[in-house]
């Protein structure tokens, strides 16, 4: 028999956690205990690491194992609180990245830690909690499987699929995967080399050059930018998998992307090139450059991040031959008005982006993040 409880993670179960995740065939690095530690120290925000245990009774873990009990962990889920005036307040899991969720050995642990984040979100009053899936939740399309005792309102779930993860599948070598382009994908690739742009792999040490193009390229976009706290705290929480990729034109970077890899895959949660130098095709050589060090070091998929079928990065992520895989955005409504899952997110986006292209740069460095921290996109 086995007694089962939720336990709210702290720094000790870190290695627990960890050793869970990277056993579950489903787990992702976005599940992995660094981003708990990325996301607080960079912007403060509360975390709550849900790790759903079982611990055996002394005599049967005595007979089967000969010697004391031990907890053994059944699922967890990583979450985030994010509460502003303007921008809502809410847990998501995670907030900045395309998924993390609830990871769980079977529905009934799903289920349980299901019931005890709606307990969580009730307790501290948020308006609604946002499960970012990389396969459907199907306790969301079965909320009967919470308890439903004492409720005010009804918990009310709507799920967003219109965004994809782009997926490559690699070759065994740099050489092969050169050989897989098409021919006009080559002569895209051959002419920043004919420009004369140049490329560097590394980590902490790119980590300004990254930024001043990231800075502008998301200025640009109309965007608030992440701090670069956060950039610095993944690099160090993933020092042996995270690396930055950086393009240049003479000594000016130019285009850059942070990498990183979990088990056989390696992700891309940021990447960033100049408008003013695109007609050079820095980030053909990007890209290539990443696709390069994926295959080196012994990845077999690389995933180019998150689109919506049909949009300018879909397509650009397409001319690879990357191939979408659906993601599952669930929102589970704790006020009893059912969110759009279309539209979750992008008004507080459109509202703090509207005159944002025009600020001058050092501004939108200086009061970027404490902006960007509240937006869970």
């Amino acid at each position: 028999m086995a007694a089962h409880r939720i336990k709210y993670a702290g720094d000790c179960d870190r290695e627990l956690w960890d050793g869970y995740v990277q056993k579950h065939p489903d787990a992702s690095l976005y599940h992995l205990y660094g981003w708990r530690n990325a996301i607080h120290n960079t912007y403060g925000h509360a975390t709550y690491y849900l790790m759903l245990t079982a611990r055996e009774r002394e005599v049967d873990a005595r007979n089967e194992r000969g010697g004391d009990s031990g907890e053994s962990i059944l699922g967890v889920l990583p979450v985030v609180h994010l509460k502003h005036a303007l921008f809502g307040n809410c847990l998501v899991s995670l907030p900045f990245l395309d998924s993390g969720g609830i990871l769980a050995s079977s529905r009934d642990a799903e289920e349980e830690l299901l019931s005890e984040v709606v307990i969580l979100g009730r307790k501290i009053g948020v308006s609604r909690i946002e499960l970012r899936q990389e396969r459907l939740l199907e306790s969301c399309n079965d909320m009967s499987a919470v308890s439903n005792k004492n409720l005010r309102t009804p918990l009310l779930v709507a799920t967003s699929s219109n965004r994809v993860r782009m997926l490559l599948n690699l070759p065994e070598s740099a050489e092969m995967l050169t050989m897989s382009f098409k021919s006009k994908l080559r002569s895209q690739i051959v002419k920043p080399l004919k420009e004369g742009l140049t490329s560097k792999t590394g980590g902490t040490e790119l980590l300004d050059d990254f930024y001043s193009v990231f800075s502008v390229n998301m200025r640009d976009l109309g965007s608030p930018v992440h701090s670069m706290k956060l950039m610095r705290h993944v690099l160090n929480e993933f020092s042996e998998s995270s690396r930055i990729v950086a393009i240049y034109k003479a000594r000016k970077p130019v285009a850059a992307a942070l990498v990183v890899g979990f088990r056989k895959v390696l992700r891309n949660p940021w990447a960033s090139s100049l408008r003013k130098y695109s007609v050079l095709g820095p980030n053909m050589l990007l890209y290539l450059r990443v696709l390069e060090h994926a295959c080196v070091n012994g990845y077999q998929v690389f995933d180019f991040g998150r689109s919506s079928p049909g949009e300018g990065t879909y397509k650009f992520k397409e001319q690879w031959g990357a191939t979408p895989a659906q993601l599952y955005w669930h929102y589970i409504s704790l006020d009893g008005r059912l969110p759009n899952p279309e539209r979750v997110g992008k008004e507080s986006f459109e509202t703090a982006t509207r005159c944002w292209q025009k600020l001058p740069l050092i501004v939108t460095k200086i009061i970027g993040p404490s902006i960007r921290k509240h937006i869970s996109l």
